[in-house]
């Protein structure tokens, strides 16, 4: 059942980090990003959120590999502009796919009464994938904001490349009504504003 977004429900910001803008190292050397308005839309929530007054958090991904670009001791590992914590905004490190393992999240989230989280960030079909799953295994009602989330191109094993808007929908639809319930930034935004009706037809809940 969708509800107004509330005291209950907390956005959780996932690697928004700039390595996830060096392509190359997650799409191979044709490297490519699907969803260029991502941080846009991330900025726009982030910005109604706390005008809100309601919780919000981040996940910072420290990556074991030697290579990766997020790794919290180098630049990438830097929140992206204008896209990090104020003071008071809690930061979970992490070094796995999931925000919850190896982290206190579910804890804090717990203690802090949060029933609901609101999922943006990177990659769609990585972090934020692993991430809202659990989330909703775990029993929070989870929501992922589609136009607030991004990845990049895939090659799979064969050396078929995947184009990155394919698998931006795919984990999507493999997430939407199973994990969690896909929504957009202006969903939420109206979701903080109590317009639950509008968002009950645009997804046929009436």
């Amino acid at each position: 059942m969708i509800r107004q977004f509330n005291r209950d429900t907390a956005l959780l910001m996932i690697d928004v980090q700039d390595g996830v803008d060096v392509l190359e190292h997650w799409g191979g050397d044709n490297g490519r990003r699907n969803n260029p308005d991502a941080e846009t839309h991330i900025a726009e929530i982030l910005t109604a959120w706390r005008s809100a007054g309601l919780p919000v958090c981040f996940t910072a991904h420290d990556s074991r590999e030697v290579a990766s670009p997020l790794k919290l001791s180098e630049a990438g590992g830097a929140f992206k502009a204008g896209l990090g914590p104020k003071p008071g905004e809690l930061v979970f490190e992490k070094d796995v796919n999931s925000g919850f393992i190896g982290t206190s999240l579910e804890i804090e989230l717990r203690r802090a009464g949060i029933n609901r989280l609101v999922a943006v960030g990177f990659f769609t079909n990585m972090c934020v994938a692993t991430t809202v799953r659990m989330s909703g295994n775990m029993g929070f009602d989870t929501y992922l904001v589609t136009d607030a989330c991004a990845c990049t191109n895939r090659i799979g094993p064969d050396g078929t490349d995947y184009d990155a808007e394919l698998v931006h929908a795919m984990t999507i639809a493999n997430l939407h009504g199973e994990f969690c319930t896909g929504i957009t930034a202006d969903d939420a935004v109206d979701l903080l504003k109590g317009d639950v009706e509008r968002l009950e037809r645009v997804q046929g809940n009436e």
